[in-house]
């Protein structure tokens, strides 16, 4: 009954996704109110159809329904609660059908908010939102369906593999339940961490809000409603994609650092880098949307930005889930790869014509041309290209070099961290450069002396900082040279926070903790960006010192004897073997007691996991840590004597690591603040009281 309840609703949202842009586009054509409405309608109706299917998927989850072939897949009968519900988003048809799902909330609550303040443009953007939405829900429906079952034909041969089925078959029978239990796979091991609960549906949420800026943009495109309406209907969406992205970027960093057992956070990674792309492209979109709202200039520039974030959103599900790349993150190789390559292409044609014909009827001339290059809209030019460069240089790496050589030369290559720290290492430092000076210039014209006398305070606060590090800590110089530029960008944004609070008591006579608070409920936009850019600055403290300070060592140590490493003093106290469990799989733990200064300061148990019924790799290594603000000792039990008398650990010192998850919190709050509406007052109020002083003057 969950299967039929699923294919059902399924293909009803199919139908009422195509019927919405029909009668969107058809309305928005022949001015029908009525015919558009049904548009509307029906796109409001995929969201409960789609929350229906992912219900019954989870239940059948739950109920452990191995009949139906997903459920088989990604659960067995020893899987706890907690990752049967992760299990909706463990493999290939789950996730895209949780994909379809978000898609039509996001359509569905942007709609409900914008029918009446962006009247003009909400026909295009639905059908925008529908296309896309159409496009992965035919995928679910007709090549990645969760719901088909195992059904027993009459001419199955008796050694063959039972196949699966949408629809039951003449004569078929089900197969044993019983048997099916005991043959279940099980989630992949990898999956089984607390993080894969909140990690996949944060990068989903990031790459389906982006779709939303990107359907506001084609509907002023196609509608011919080119003012900042549109900008400002999609700004806030933009956010919260750019939110959501960035948590899953953080996340799938501390997934790797605590589950994939090799000391670090970030591989470069293909499909990693795939979700990089589109948050450095929406991050130069978000700076330069406001070039168009102050100043009404990169009017063209703005548009192709948002069609090259939906496009590397698309392209990054591509190429998870093609079989494009091999990566411990990308899916099995599966037939979505051509259309999902064809809708990737077609869309973008589509939206590049738009931009073209609206184009070479001058709708989209900008209203002012650049002051000089030191002012705000020239370096958010500047940062936006250097967002693109670092955006192309990393596509160039993970994919176009690989794919190339393989056409070209029918030869593999892969292109390691060397070549992504020579491409990105110069492009970042100038990122941080930018993100330090051109908050401290203004509008149009800024004059050099003006922008060099803001700049003395956080260039000698920078400075002072160094010269503290250079004694306490470390003189290398590439390392005191990147702390330079990451602190001076953080200390602008501390800075500015001040000047401006300042400003405030003097005008207000306010108290300054008061002024402050003031300052942040009148201008969320300025002054969480400026929380965003410390939480960024935290994040570079934390990728220097994890990346340039990190030491490691192996060692073979006896019960009792122990490891002085990096000021710490490692004791091996005795191995735990076969530990069963709940979930069945089997546990060897090191029991180790980590000392400082002769202080015993933590015991860690770092261990190995051994899955008996996972299929192809059924081995897990989990990492114990001990963390404080000044580093992580990190320790991996690499191998140990079948008595477990001996053991092998490989030691890993992280400096700095924590601050990388610490700046990810501040760079939440930031966005927070910069989401949060501004306006105490309703709009419905604001307006009547307009309308009341209009009349009575």
């Amino acid at each position: 009954m969950l299967a039929e309840i699923g294919l059902v609703t399924l293909g009803l949202s199919f139908f009422a996704a195509i019927y919405a842009i029909l009668a969107s586009v058809y309305g928005a054509r022949i001015h029908s109110e009525r015919v558009i409405l049904t548009g509307r309608n029906a796109s409001l109706t995929t969201f409960p159809l789609l929350l229906l299917a992912s219900a019954a998927l989870l239940a059948a989850l739950m109920s452990q329904q191995y009949q139906i072939g997903y459920v088989w897949q990604v659960s067995d009968p020893n899987t706890p609660t907690f990752y049967r519900i992760t299990a909706l988003w463990g493999s290939q048809q789950g996730s895209l059908l949780f994909w379809c799902l978000l898609m039509s909330l996001f359509t569905f609550v942007a709609t409900l908010i914008n029918w009446k303040r962006n009247r003009p443009l909400m026909p295009y953007f639905i059908a925008y939102c529908m296309a896309t939405l159409a496009f992965f829900v035919g995928l679910v429906l007709f090549m990645e369906n969760p719901f088909a079952r195992f059904w027993i034909t009459p001419d199955l041969a008796a050694n063959a593999a039972v196949p699966t089925y949408l629809f039951i078959p003449p004569g078929a029978e089900r197969p044993d339940p019983l048997l099916l239990a005991q043959s279940a796979r099980g989630l992949n091991i990898l999956l089984r961490h607390f993080g894969m609960i909140i990690h996949p549906p944060m990068l989903y949420l990031g790459f389906v809000g982006f779709v939303i800026p990107f359907a506001f943009a084609m509907a002023a495109l196609a509608s011919g409603d080119l003012s900042t309406n549109w900008i400002k209907a999609a700004r806030r969406w933009s956010l919260i994609a750019w939110l959501f992205l960035s948590l899953g970027l953080l996340l799938g960093g501390r997934w790797a650092y605590d589950v994939l057992g090799w000391g670090g956070y970030w591989g470069w990674d293909p499909v990693e880098n795939a979700a990089f792309i589109p948050w450095l492209i929406g991050t130069a979109f978000l700076h330069s949307v406001m070039i168009q709202e102050k100043r009404g200039m990169l009017k063209v520039w703005n548009m192709a930005l948002v069609i090259l974030t939906f496009s590397a959103v698309i392209f990054g599900t591509f190429a998870t889930r093609s079989g494009l790349v091999e990566s411990v993150h990308s899916f099995a190789q599966s037939g979505i790869g051509v259309p999902m390559f064809l809708f990737w292409g077609g869309m973008t044609i589509v939206s590049v014509a738009l931009i073209l014909w609206r184009w070479n009827t001058g709708k989209l001339r900008d209203e002012h041309g650049f002051a000089g290059v030191l002012s705000r809209e020239s370096l958010f030019v500047l940062n936006n290209v250097v967002f693109v460069a670092l955006a192309l240089a990393i596509f160039w790496g993970s994919f176009g070099a690989p794919i190339l050589s393989e056409l070209a030369m029918n030869t593999e290559i892969t292109l390691g961290k060397p070549y992504f720290y020579s491409t990105t290492v110069p492009l970042f430092v100038a990122l941080y450069i930018l993100m330090g000076i051109a908050p401290l210039s203004a509008w149009g014209a800024t004059s050099a002396r003006r922008l060099g006398r803001l700049m003395l305070v956080p260039v000698a606060l920078s400075l002072v900082t160094l010269v503290i590090v250079a004694v306490l800590w470390t003189r290398d110089a590439g390392a005191l040279f990147g702390y330079g530029v990451v602190i001076f960008a953080g200390y602008v944004a501390g800075y500015e926070t001040y000047r401006g609070a300042v400003a405030r008591r003097k005008n207000t006579g306010e108290a300054l903790p008061l002024a402050l608070l003031a300052l942040f409920g009148k201008n969320r936009r300025r002054y969480g960006g400026f929380i965003v850019h410390l939480g960024i600055t935290v994040i570079g403290i934390g990728v220097i010192g994890s990346t340039l300070f990190q030491v490691e060592t192996q060692q073979n140590l006896r019960a009792g004897e122990a490891l002085d490493f990096g000021g710490y003093t490692m004791r091996f106290d005795g191995l735990d073997r076969n530990q069963i469990a709940e979930d069945n799989r089997v546990m060897d733990i090191a029991n180790l007691t980590l000392i400082r200064d002769g202080q015993e300061i933590a015991t860690l148990r770092p261990r190995h996991d051994f899955f008996p019924q996972a299929q192809d790799m059924n081995v897990m290594n989990i990492a114990g840590a001990h963390s404080t603000v000044e580093n992580d000792f990190y320790v991996l039990l690499a191998a140990f004597s079948d008595d477990g008398s001996t053991a092998t650990f490989k030691v890993y010192i992280n400096p700095l690591i924590n601050l990388i998850w610490w700046g990810g919190l501040i760079l939440i709050l930031g966005t927070l603040i910069s989401v949060a509406p501004s306006e105490s007052v309703p709009a419905r109020v604001r307006e009547s009281a307009a309308l009341k002083a209009g009349a009575r003057a």
